[in-house]
């Protein structure tokens, strides 16, 4: 009895550290090419499973061969659509997520709470919530901070979950969700820095003042 509960206890270790694995993973990438070795023996697999009549497992071959192909040209699987309502809720699942909407189809808009928050990895967790649910080739994560108080800490950071940055999927519309263009805001900042303050400024022109003022005769 002892014996048989440790080899549960162990068993569930190993289940535990298998499942954090998976979860730090990073998300499926497309636009790779195909591994040829995976589909080589793919395309093997699926004749000798008609010729032996298991064709739910020939069916299985083909469908994960074209799932590849379709993955390398970054190409969405439309048998495969995500539920909008329930990507939502798996949203809302990752820590630092505030509140999740759909802007359409293809862009999901999360709100964090706090900069921390803004990040890559935030990301990659919600992706990841919604691998169970469809294809996330087809979804674009936009994160937005709800705390922010400056323009730069409203930016939006985008990906979709399987491409990089600036990176979309075939067909993909894309989506600026700042207020202010991110050109503008880089602008405007390379003007404030080379600007100097309101002080100086006012320093200057006094300066400027009192030299005109003793160079130039009384009436």
């Amino acid at each position: 009895m002892k014996h048989s509960a440790r080899v549960l206890a162990i068993a569930a270790a190993i289940t535990g550290i298998t499942a954090c694995t998976r979860s730090e993973k990073p998300p499926p990438q497309a636009g790779q090419p195909l591994d040829p070795l995976t589909t080589a023996s793919r395309m093997v697999a699926m004749p000798i499973a008609s010729a032996l009549g298991d064709e739910d497992a020939a069916k299985a071959h083909f469908d994960a061969a074209h799932a590849d192909l379709l993955r390398s040209m970054k190409v969405a699987d439309s048998r495969r659509p995500i539920d909008r309502e329930a990507a939502r809720a798996a949203a809302r699942e990752v820590p630092g997520v505030r509140a999740v909407a759909w802007v359409d189809r293809h862009h999901l808009l999360a709100l964090v709470d706090g900069q921390g928050h803004r990040t890559q990895k935030t990301i990659d967790g919600i992706c990841h919530r919604l691998e169970p649910l469809g294809d996330t080739l087809a979804v674009v994560v936009h994160l937005q901070d709800a705390t922010a108080r400056t323009g730069d800490e409203l930016e939006t950071i985008s990906r979709n979950c399987q491409l990089k940055p600036g990176e979309v999927a075939f067909a993909q519309p894309r989506r600026q969700l700042d207020v202010v263009a991110p050109a503008i805001r880089t602008q405007h900042r390379a003007v404030n820095a080379a600007a100097p303050d309101a002080e100086e400024s006012q320093r200057r022109a006094d300066e400027a003042m009192r030299v005109l003022e003793d160079s130039t005769p009384s009436m």
